[in-house]
Formats: structure tokens, sequence, C-alpha cells
């Protein structure tokens, strides 16, 4: 009885200590809560496990979403300042207003005719990407090594290639590299399960999620802050869409040059930085997470990218020195990807959306802007057992399978597991 009560009260511990996780992280760093839009932070482990001994690294497969953007859709940037003017000139703006106005207007002339395009800071983060996976795994990317990349057609995709290929060859001018970008491969690097899509959000999960939405969707304190007048703004303003586009863009300016002038992160108490992102987080688990209110089936919309790793992986893996296989496209293939192979326990399934916070599933942790996932391959002269680890954006990985090496696993294993989970 002693020890079910202390198994009991360790869970609640755990439980309750991972429902304040983000809260505390956000407080530490507001930039956290912008889900997809945070730029990449690096990894946060700073050293990486020994091999076991013997082995050494010799082939790397990997798949990374696209560096920082700017947002998609000129309207995202064009709608704000058009409401705020509008309201503006008619006298309905209070100083706060003005001051938001300005900024606005900032942001949408920068973002002029590069709706979707990469960012400087972009192009940096995937250069730094490279850099650490040739420091890190020097014996795979030495001599005239092969490295092969493909990235999807979209120009931004394109660009995070051609910046970590540069940074690749700057690095060792003797690496033979091939790169495309074509419609062939979209069918594993973007690839679009309408069939299953169509089951995201049937009539009863899109209740269930509206509803708890409107319990954690609060825009009327900043439009106060915004208009002098609260019959205009709920009369005349589309107040919820501009709430959502004003921490929409409160979260991307980090990835433009526009961070080191401005933010917009001052609309927002913790409070409601912490609400919008429960309400993002809630969004993503149904739509490409593992979530049970649809079947826990959206992870599977990557099993052709998951069964072209393994394939690729075991054609390379008979060869000398392989070197390494690079591709690059969008957080809608990395997040389900990781959720399908179940990394760091984030193929959990919770029905209940006011949990999601309290088992630790967190969008931020696994998406940001230039997000990744390496398979590193291990092996030891005499014998024929291949190691794999997993870094996930360049972090150990763990996967929910059984392994004496942690966190190396045996090849062998990680395959099988891998070839049950995209069927």
């Amino acid at each position: 009885m002693k020890r079910k009560i202390v198994i009991i009260s360790l869970m609640a511990f755990c439980l309750g200590s991972f429902a304040q996780q983000a809260k505390q992280d956000f407080k530490a760093d507001r930039l956290l809560s912008a889900s997809n839009y945070l730029a990449y932070p690096g990894p946060l482990q700073k050293t990486l496990t020994p091999a076991p001994k013997g082995y050494v690294p010799f082939y790397l497969s990997h798949y990374g979403r696209h560096g920082s953007r700017w947002l998609i859709g000129n309207r995202d940037y064009q709608r704000p300042v058009r409401w705020l003017e509008r309201a503006d000139s008619l006298g309905k703006l209070t100083p706060k207003g003005q001051e938001v106005l300005a900024k606005l207007r900032r942001i949408s002339e920068a973002a002029r005719g590069r709706d979707g395009e990469l960012t400087q800071l972009g192009a940096e983060q995937h250069r730094g990407i490279a850099e650490r996976m040739m420091r890190n795994f020097p014996e795979i990317f030495k001599g005239k090594t092969h490295v092969d990349a493909k990235s999807t057609t979209v120009i931004r995709c394109i660009l995070s290639m051609e910046n970590a290929l540069q940074q690749l060859a700057r690095m060792n001018p003797a690496l033979e590299i091939s790169h495309d970008a074509s419609r062939h491969d979209m069918y594993y690097m973007n690839h679009e399960d309408t069939a299953l899509f169509k089951t995201r959000m049937p009539k009863e999960v899109k209740a269930t999620f509206e509803a708890f939405r409107n319990r954690h969707f609060h825009p009327e304190r900043v439009m106060r802050l915004l208009f002098n007048d609260d019959d205009y703004w709920q009369k005349h303003v589309d107040f919820g869409k501009l709430y959502e586009l004003l921490f929409k863009q409160a979260a991307n300016l980090q990835s433009t040059e526009l961070r080191h002038s401005m933010s917009l992160y001052d609309l927002f108490n913790d409070d409601e930085i912490y609400d919008i992102w429960q309400v993002g987080n809630a969004w993503w688990y149904i739509n490409f997470g593992p979530s049970p209110l649809n079947g826990g089936r959206q992870p599977t919309s990557q099993r052709y990218l998951l069964r072209k790793i393994v394939s690729e992986a075991d054609s390379c893996l008979r060869l000398n020195h392989p070197g390494a296989t690079l591709r690059y496209g969008h957080d809608t293939m990395v997040m389900p990807l990781t959720c399908l192979l179940g990394l760091d326990g984030t193929g959990v399934q919770v029905a209940d959306l006011e949990q999601l916070p309290a088992i630790g599933w967190s969008d931020y942790r696994i998406f940001p802007m230039a997000c990744n996932l390496q398979f590193v391959f291990y092996r030891k002269a005499g014998s024929d057992d291949i190691l794999v680890k997993i870094l996930r954006n360049e972090n150990e990985a763990k996967l929910p399978i059984k392994t004496d090496l942690y966190p190396y696993y045996h090849w062998k294993d990680v395959r099988a597991y891998c070839e049950r989970v995209s069927q």
C-alpha cells in the first residue's frame, strides 16, 4: 500500500511538473510560445554520448524543416494594418493602438514581396546545423565521400538545402555533392494524404476543439489596449482574427532582422500567452499528432518518408563509405514523423485536451524553424551489428523500444520497429 501511494504521488508530481513546464518556459523566454514559429534554438544537449567501444559513425540520414521564414500569405500582414488604419481615421485608436499600427506598417513593408521566403536567420540556421553535423561526425564527411541532398520544390526549402551544402563544401571541398528538388520525390518528401486528412476534424472533434478554444481565447483586454471604443471593436472589427494575427506576428518577428529593433509581445500578459499557446498546441496535436479524438492515425501520413529513410539506409549501409543523405522540407512532415516514431514520448495519446501540458506534449519542443531528425549509423570492425542513434533537433532522442546501449539502438530492432509503425 505504501509503495502504491509513493508511485501515485510520484506520478502526480511528474504530471504537475509537466503542467508547469510550459508556463515556466514562457516566463523565462516568451519566444518559446511561438510554437512552429520559434526560431531554431540550437541543440540543448551540449555534449553527445560517446559511441560504444570500437564503434565509429559512417552514415547519416536526415530530414529537416526549412529555416526561419516570413509569414505565408500577405493578408496576415496587410489585414491588421488595414483594420487599425480604418480605426485610426475614425479616432478610435488609443496611443498604444497607434504605436502598434506604426510597428505593423514597418513589418508589412519589410515583408512586401517575401511571402513565405527564407529569412537571413533561416539561412544562418542551416549553415550552423551543417557545421555541427560535420564537427560531430567527421568520420562520415571525410575525404571524397558522397552527400546526396533533396529538397521539396518550395524555394525556402531549396535555399535551406543550398546554405547547408555550401557550409559542408567550405569545410570539406573534396565532398561529392548531388542536390535536387523535383516533383518526382514529393510522394515521400512532402506527402499530402488527402484521405487521411479528411478524418482530422469530424464534427464531434471540431466541436471539442472549438469548446477548448473558447475556454482559452480571450482577446478583450488586448482590444481595449488598442481601441478607445468597445462598441467599435466589437461591431466593426474582426477582433478574434486581429488578436490571432497580432500574436502570429509577435511570434514570427524573431525570425526576421526586425527582432533587433521591435517586439509585439508586450501586448500580451503571461496568462494570455499561455492560453494562446494552448490553443495552437491542441490544434497541432489533433491535426498532425497522435490524438485519439480522431483515431490517432494522423502521424501515419509520413509512412512513405519513414519507409524511404529505411530503404535508403539499407542500401547505403552496404557501402564502405556511404556519406550522408539529406532531405529538406516542412514542419508538417517533421511533426508527424516525430510522433510516428514516438520519439521522447511524442506518440502519447490523451483525449482531454486540457491535459496536454500535463503529459508534456509541447509543440515548440518538436518543430521550431529548421527542426530536424538525424539518424546516425555506427559500425565496428569485425561485427555485423549496426548501431543507430537518432538526434531530434540535435539532441539524443529516445525510441519506445528496448536497448542495452541507450542512446544507441541496434539497427535490426529499429528497422523492425519502423516497418511496424509505417504500415
